[in-house]
């Protein structure tokens, strides 16, 4: 048994001085967030505002630029530490 334990501090240093469970930077989480309220504000501005905002030469596409910039921020939230 002290022998895998041994070897399981070896690769967590190695993982880290590789930067691969390196802790993310500060302005990660604000970024991710924020994509994720963007794109929820930019649906309802759409909703409320009766299809004329944000972009109305898009029409109903806005809901899938909206849904668009929420994925973003999803996507981010796999890559969260």
């Amino acid at each position: 048994m002290a022998r895998s334990t041994k070897t399981s501090t070896k690769s967590d240093a190695a993982q880290t001085r590789g930067g691969e469970d390196a802790p993310n930077p500060i302005w990660f989480k604000p970024v991710m967030f924020g994509f994720m309220l963007v794109g929820l504000l930019w649906i309802i501005v759409f909703y409320v505002s009766q299809t004329s905002l944000p972009i109305p030469q898009l029409g109903t596409w806005n809901i899938l630029v909206g849904f668009g910039i929420m994925f973003i921020g999803f996507l981010m939230t796999t890559r969260w530490r």
